[in-house]
């Protein structure tokens, strides 16, 4: 079976969040009022463009200063993009895409997001690019006892020193 791409998707899931979008906001105006209703996705687009603006100026800083160091700027981007894609959800007017924006705002959304990011990077970019921009993988070493593996006899010797270990995504 063909894999599909998951951009293929957009067309179905854009009118099922208008509908989502649409009952929730029914729901909550019959809870709390239409007024308030409308005040609070007012408010909330309001704030959603003001920290699309702060977390946009945000980002370039960190990635200048992470590039003046010497330092990967992928963990600065990522946490950036994070932010950049919350208060954009937050500033399209709803409920449900408020709520998703304030997830990735706060710290452990922002965290869970961000290293989803680079999850992602990893699989799709490949090694060297990853190693590029989060810088190089840490990797855990179990001590104990070494597995034996049948080498041919014509394979050279590991080098003197080599730690065994394995890698952890």
């Amino acid at each position: 079976m063909k894999r599909r791409n998951r951009l293929a998707y957009l067309p179905i899931a854009f009118p099922l969040l208008a509908f989502a979008e649409i009952t929730v906001f029914l729901l909550v105006a019959h809870a709390i009022g239409t007024l308030l209703a409308v005040l609070l996705l007012v408010i909330s687009t309001i704030i959603g463009f003001t920290l699309l603006r702060r977390e946009g100026i945000r980002g370039w800083h960190a990635f200048q200063d992470a590039a003046q160091a010497g330092r990967p700027p992928g963990p600065e981007v990522s946490h950036s993009l994070v932010g950049l894609a919350g208060a954009l959800l937050l500033a399209i007017p709803g409920f449900v895409t408020a709520v998703a924006g304030l997830l990735l705002l706060l710290p452990p959304g922002r965290t869970l997001a961000r290293r989803g990011i680079e999850r992602f990077a990893q699989r799709n970019l490949g090694g060297a690019v990853t190693g590029d921009l989060f810088g190089p993988r840490r990797v855990r070493v179990h001590p104990g006892t070494p597995v034996t593996v049948v080498v041919p006899d014509d394979t050279p010797p590991p080098p003197a020193g080599a730690i065994e270990g394995e890698i952890v995504r």
